[in-house]
């Protein structure tokens, strides 16, 4: 049996190193195999841990959990298939997470691990010993204690291993019942008892959220979108303690773009109606949109010629007011508690008005022709003499400039051309619409934004930089209408988005973080219930450290959970109330032994 177990250690020894080694060259091998029922995952340095909440090392770990999908062969070594009594079960699993292994198996897993890693188990005959990350594993609760998680992870003096901490999170719920709830003054006397500790410190931890997204009528997909703040502090008081104002606090932002509740979904729409342009440029088909007025293309373009030409021919019929409100984008029609933020812009040239009368209108491409062959005409005639704005890039302008001397080059509408003529005065009046507000708003300078309204990029790449730009908008009027931001905060705000989005490509599930007082927005949390609320209680210091820590939380903690693992600990309602939050109960407690 002995001999069998060293044979296992082993194996998982030479399992890890393998995998260690061609994560340090950066060899993608993810996930790798461990006898028939395990994987093995590597989270490198820098990444998103899912231990984050219960272990704080920033190294390489080891995550093992079941295989997705297992199957027996008839090749599998002798000593494998004695190992089936440690082996979750033997079927296929298909699933879209993580699964868990039984917490027998993770133990063995452990064990084999720590006598893998312990320097006096010299009869193993590792040749070169190699003082791997930390591995954990992923557990089914299936035990009385509910447990989700099992961790070790090597002592060091150098490159010496002198021992291993042991890490076990367990988790039951969800409950309302606050009896159920630990007593503070009980976790830090356990805590004293089990780490022979005089002396205790504690931390606290909230996460509340801010603004909610919630699932729109008439739709299936639910926003991710988000708003919520991570609060820290020292000294925590009592379990579920308001967090104090002079707490550390960091906003946390993931915003998706195209709610239809937003102040500036209207120009949302309008940029959807670039993308539709870029995306026929690029393909050769163009999925119209369904047009957003009665009036046909060629009626509104002809309308908009007839007011320059009696204009130009000096008689006074300036544009009814209804007539003024076509010609104005739809980007004007937002929440009257935004325009102070962001509003139309009055100096819209000619090439800005045909657009917003065409991005409404336009319903196939035949209009596009007969809409540009109208506006051609009337150029090469002088019946009108526009003017636009200095440095407009698009071809339509430099046809307006060329018209001013006589003479322009002849242009033929076919191909991809008008779409193309089309792409490009919406890019130029998009970028004037996102500048004058970043700018007006003194968020921003031009030299800053430049990056993103550069005409030195093929077309697709400026499409996909407003798209970048429309990101940055969303995220400052959202913070401006629900969280009442003043300059002072949305100034940095600002300076983050355009840090990232100069680096990186669109990412509406990034997480945009912004630190902050929590005297700011501690009005739309003091009476709230908080998503998570964590006490550490902790002693020593270094490698000698130990901790304990108790979370509630009102999502499952671990993404592995299912309704088949979960500890219903107490009812989940008090006094028939259902107005309580629900919280699962996490504790996650850690033991050291050293080697002699």
């Amino acid at each position: 049996m002995g001999s069998h177990r060293h044979q296992a250690a082993l194996r998982l020894y030479d399992c890890l190193l393998q995998v260690y080694n061609e994560g340090n060259k950066g060899i993608p091998k993810d996930p790798f195999p461990f006898e028939a029922d395990v994987q093995v995952h590597l989270i490198g340095e820098g990444c998103r841990s899912p231990l984050e909440s219960f272990w704080n090392g920033n190294s390489m770990i080891f995550i093992m959990q079941k295989a997705g999908h297992v199957e027996l062969s008839d090749q599998m070594e002798e000593s494998q298939i004695d190992d089936a009594t440690y082996i979750s079960e033997f079927t296929p699993q298909k699933s879209s997470g993580p699964v868990a292994l039984f917490v027998t198996r993770a133990k063995q897993l452990i064990s084999l691990y720590t006598m893998a890693q312990n320097p006096n188990m010299t009869h193993l005959k590792i040749s070169k010993p190699v003082v791997l990350p930390p591995l954990w594993v992923r557990c089914d609760s299936s035990d009385p204690e509910h447990t989700c998680w099992l961790g070790a992870e090597p002592l060091k003096n150098g490159n010496k291993i002198t021992g291993i901490s042991f890490h076990t999170v367990t988790c039951n719920g969800p409950t309302s019942d606050k009896t159920c709830f630990a007593n503070l003054e009980d976790l830090k006397k356990a805590h004293k008892i089990r780490h022979r500790s005089s002396i205790v410190a504690t931390k606290g931890f909230a996460q509340y959220e801010l603004v909610r997204s919630t699932t729109l009528e008439d739709t299936v997909v639910e926003s991710e979108s988000n708003i919520y703040i991570d609060i820290t502090w020292s000294i925590v008081d009592k379990i579920l303690q308001t967090p104090p104002l002079t707490a550390a606090a960091t906003l946390n932002i993931r915003l998706e773009s195209g709610d239809p509740r937003s102040p500036v979904f209207q120009l949302h729409r309008e940029l959807q109606f670039l993308l539709v342009l870029a995306e026929g440029l690029k393909t050769g088909v163009t999925e119209w949109p369904e047009p957003l007025v009665a009036e046909s293309a060629v009626e509104l373009v002809q309308e908009l010629l007839n007011d320059l030409k009696n204009k130009l021919d000096g008689f006074n019929t300036s544009v009814h007011k209804n007539d003024a409100e076509k010609v104005q984008c739809d980007s004007a029609a937002v929440d009257s508690s935004i325009k102070s933020f962001f509003s139309e812009r009055g100096d819209l040239d000619f090439a800005e008005q045909l657009w917003c009368k065409m991005r409404r209108s336009v319903a196939s491409y035949q209009d596009l022709v007969e809409c540009f062959t109208l506006i051609i005409k009337s150029l090469e005639h002088g019946e009108i003499q526009p003017w636009i704005h200095q440095g407009s890039s698009s071809l339509l302008s430099k046809l307006i400039q060329q018209s001013y001397h006589g003479a322009m080059e002849a242009i033929s509408l076919s191909g991809v051309t008008p779409i193309q003529m089309l792409l490009e005065i919406g890019l130029d009046k998009m970028k004037k619409d996102y500048v004058s507000c970043f700018i007006g708003q003194e968020l921003a300078t031009l030299t800053y934004l430049d990056y993103f309204i550069s005409t030195s990029v093929e077309l697709q790449e400026q499409v996909h930089r407003i798209q970048k730009l429309h990101h940055m908008l969303e995220i400052l009027v959202s913070c401006t209408v629900f969280l009442h931001f003043k300059h002072d905060n949305l100034f940095p705000l600002m300076q983050s988005c355009i840090k990232y989005y100069k680096e990186n490509p669109l990412n509406e599930k990034h997480v945009f973080q912004l630190p902050m007082r929590p005297a700011v927005v501690n009005k739309f949390y003091q009476n709230d219930h908080a998503q998570i609320w964590r006490v550490e209680i902790n002693s020593g210091h270094g490698q000698k450290e130990v901790k304990t820590i108790w979370q509630l939380s009102t999502s499952p903690p671990v993404e592995h959970m299912t309704s088949n693992n979960l500890g219903i600990l107490c009812d989940t309602t008090v006094n028939g109330n259902t107005e309580e939050s629900m919280y699962f109960i996490t504790m996650a407690n850690c033991s050291q032994v050293h080697f002699t």
